[in-house]
């Protein structure tokens, strides 16, 4: 959090990602996948086989670098997509089954919907945690359930949107105004997709069935709709978003005091999004506040929960009060909000202190694990595709024009 605040106050600018650190940054994640133990409810005989999946694709992708530009970036972009396929579809098989209530939720939900069920209203069958709340809002079972109709398990549809949003990041490098409106890549936006795709953690995100990557798939393909100059165009993926999980809608007023966007289009997207909850709130008022507000709050502190609040709890025998929560919360959203109206900064700031408003609000909340804290480095994944290539580098850039005026 700190490292992220300097950079932001300070306007530090990655302006390019060597291939010797972007090598290197795979072969620290490769030894993290083969040493460091991950939570899984696979035996022990698959988690290594798991394991093992994971260090050979990133391996491979940092091998790919290898190759001459502009071909190796874009050959460990996509060893590392298909690494994530390979991962998701071999998680899959061995844990059918996941024993979390999200997957529970989450399937059971899917399966109301094909029936007209309203989800706020249903009980769930042999759920290991929450039986009788949908805790999420309803776009994330409305977009996730292709996966379970189609394929059998919402999982599938997770795999679909972190591909979409790992692609969105690729596409996310920086145009001239006399560009060709043809896609080109940068080295900054594939090398950030591919560290992103091969994060550690991997395998835990794609079992447990956690519901960031539809978050990234919409935030990503904001970013790169605002980037392409598509503002109001953005409203939609990003108004999904606010519609999916409750949290997202902190972002809102960030986004309103970024001139690039404004206040108008950040109104529409929260808007759009309270249309597009409606229905379920108008058939069932009562039910829908109690799963995705009161039990929320109300909800005890799960002591594995990685957070400063938990931390103080069991190393200090203090609870923190709600409302200090709180205020540290508001605090640096206001901060946020000041410096960006002031600051007027370009998409790759923007996203940083957006990354920053998501790390505080996890950090003093009662509950966050991976999966929040996962989201938070996507946006940062984002800012650092988004950011334009230092002068010196342009001409090593990789593109997809021959031309020797490289501005991605």
């Amino acid at each position: 959090m700190v490292l992220l605040a300097t950079a932001l106050l300070r306007r530090w600018r990655l302006g390019a990602l060597p291939r010797p650190v972007l090598a290197g940054a795979l072969v620290v994640a490769f030894v993290v996948a083969e040493a460091v133990p991950f939570f899984s409810h696979a035996d022990a005989g698959h988690r290594r086989l798991l394991a093992h999946l994971v260090a050979a694709a990133t391996l491979l992708a940092a091998a790919a670098l290898a190759l001459p530009e502009p071909l190796g970036r874009l050959t460990a972009a996509v060893v590392a997509a298909l690494g994530v396929v390979a991962v998701a579809v071999a998680t899959i098989a061995v844990v059918p089954a996941p024993r979390i209530d999200v997957w529970v939720t989450l399937q059971q939900a899917a399966d109301g919907l094909a029936h007209g069920h309203n989800m706020y209203a249903m009980t769930w069958q042999n759920s290991p945690g929450i039986q009788d709340a949908f805790t999420y809002l309803p776009w994330t079972a409305v977009l996730l359930a292709p996966g379970r109709w189609l394929a059998g398990d919402v999982r599938w549809a997770l795999l679909v949107a972190l591909l979409v949003g790992l692609a969105c990041t690729a596409l996310l490098a920086p145009r001239a105004a006399d560009a060709p409106p043809a896609p080109r890549w940068s080295a900054l936006s594939l090398g950030a997709a591919t560290l992103l795709a091969l994060a550690p953690g991997a395998v835990t995100q794609a079992e447990q069935a956690w519901t960031e990557p539809l978050l990234f798939a919409c935030l990503a393909g904001w970013a790169l709709l605002v980037q392409r100059r598509r503002a109001w165009w953005a409203v939609l993926p990003l108004a999904l978003g606010c519609a999916s999980k409750q949290h997202l809608a902190v972002l809102l007023p960030v986004l309103a005091c970024w001139p690039a966007f404004g206040w108008r289009r950040a109104v529409a997207s929260g808007g759009l999004a309270g249309l597009l909850v409606l229905p379920w709130f108008v058939v069932s008022p009562g039910d829908f506040w109690h799963d995705t507000v009161s039990l929320l709050v109300s909800f005890h502190p799960i002591r594995f929960a990685n957070t400063w609040f938990i931390a103080a709890r069991t190393e200090l025998g203090w609870t923190p009060p709600f409302w200090l929560t709180g205020l540290v919360v508001l605090s640096v959203l206001v901060g946020a909000c000041v410096a960006v109206w002031r600051r007027r900064p370009d998409l790759p700031e923007l996203l940083g202190w957006l990354a920053l408003v998501l790390l505080v609000a996890n950090l003093v909340n009662k509950q966050a694990f991976y999966n929040q804290y996962w989201l938070v480095g996507a946006l940062v994944a984002l800012a650092v595709a988004a950011s334009p290539v230092s002068p010196a580098r342009r001409a090593a850039a990789p593109s997809s024009q021959p031309s020797s005026r490289e501005t991605g």
